[in-house]
């Protein structure tokens, strides 16, 4: 990834509509330091022995769930790919992540990228399509252990509903909103605004015309 980082910001302005100086220094540095803390993880996930007291220990032994499921949004679509295969791959987990049918282009990327270095067959599986197929069958599927969707909340209702119908898996939920906000009386308003439209329109860069 730090090899291809220009490609890769390349690719995520164009994918996903981004400047390039966006793509580079938050959506690709980042995901390269998430990986590389992912990867410190690795050897560091074991059991505990707790010693309750003269008697008797606790024992806790960390295993992997399996195979997990993957969805990702459209709007950080090299960073989110990141946070999903950084703790899955570091504890022991393979995975099928689908991307979003409006910016697959560095999943596909990643993917030869992961090709490259090593990783065995297998392991890491990036595929594409749209949600009511791809994404349906990769929440009701009996031999997929966890689904970890990030996306609309309508959508997230699917999937929870799909995983509980099929095997009962385990579902974490990242969940999309618009940026609420209270503001009391004695808030500085035109600080506040600023801050609103920043969380809503950063991404767009529309904030700096608001502002």
């Amino acid at each position: 990834m730090i090899a291809h980082k220009d490609e890769l910001a390349a690719i995520e302005a164009l994918d996903n509509g981004k400047t390039f100086g966006y793509a580079f220094g938050i959506d690709v540095t980042f995901a390269i330091e998430t990986i590389k803390y992912y990867a410190g993880w690795a050897d560091k996930i074991t059991g505990q022995s707790i010693e309750t007291d003269e008697r008797k220990l606790v024992y806790t032994r960390q295993e992997p769930i399996g195979v997990v499921g993957q969805i990702l949004p459209w709007n950080f679509p090299l960073l989110l790919l990141s946070w999903k295969i950084g703790p899955a791959l570091a504890t022991g987990n393979t995975l099928v992540l689908k991307s979003s049918e409006f910016t697959p282009l560095s999943a596909i990327r990643m993917a030869t990228l992961i090709q490259e270095a090593g990783f065995p067959p297998g392991v890491v599986n990036i595929i594409t399509g749209y949600g009511n197929t791809v994404g349906q069958a990769i929440s009701e599927h009996m031999h997929i252990d966890k689904v970890a969707f990030t996306g609309s909340t309508l959508v997230g209702r699917k999937a929870m509903e799909a995983a509980a119908k099929s095997n009962l898996k385990p579902v974490t939920l990242e969940l999309g909103g618009k940026s609420p906000n209270i503001i009391y009386n004695d808030a500085n308003l035109e600080q506040a605004v600023n801050w609103a439209a920043h969380g809503i329109f950063w991404n767009h860069l529309q904030n700096r015309h608001i502002c």
